[in-house]
């Protein structure tokens, strides 16, 4: 089997830098978010807003190792941190009252990762 690497050197940086919060803090939920990150993309997960509606209570911290899409309404505030937002995603949780971060920014703002909702 041929080892596909990545080639957006965006991500691959993302990932190191996941990693090395990891080997820092001793925390294993940037681990696990780099390993999701170095898979393929087509796994990748894609959530909408009423998901993370569904799945969520006012100021909770979610993590999507992937894209949120805008299908659904959010009636709280999350903060919401992701690889990347559709532009209606976006509006919807800010409109809630939410944030959108990257999942860098995340990592930074919340080194050890307690009270992290990972969605898929």
């Amino acid at each position: 089997m041929k080892m596909v690497k990545k080639t957006n050197p965006i991500l691959v940086a993302l990932i190191d830098d996941l990693k090395a919060v990891t080997r820092e803090n001793g925390t294993a939920i940037w681990r696990d978010v780099a390993i999701r990150l170095e898979k393929p993309r087509r796994n990748y997960a894609a959530v909408n807003v009423s998901k993370i509606n569904r799945h969520t209570s006012p100021d909770d911290l979610v993590l999507v190792t992937g894209k949120v899409l805008g299908s659904g309404d959010i009636d709280h505030k999350v903060t919401v941190a992701a690889l990347q937002f559709s532009e209606q995603a976006a509006s919807k949780i800010k409109s809630a009252g939410g944030e959108c971060l990257k999942i860098k920014e995340l990592a930074e703002k919340h080194p050890k990762g307690s009270g992290i909702i990972i969605l898929r």
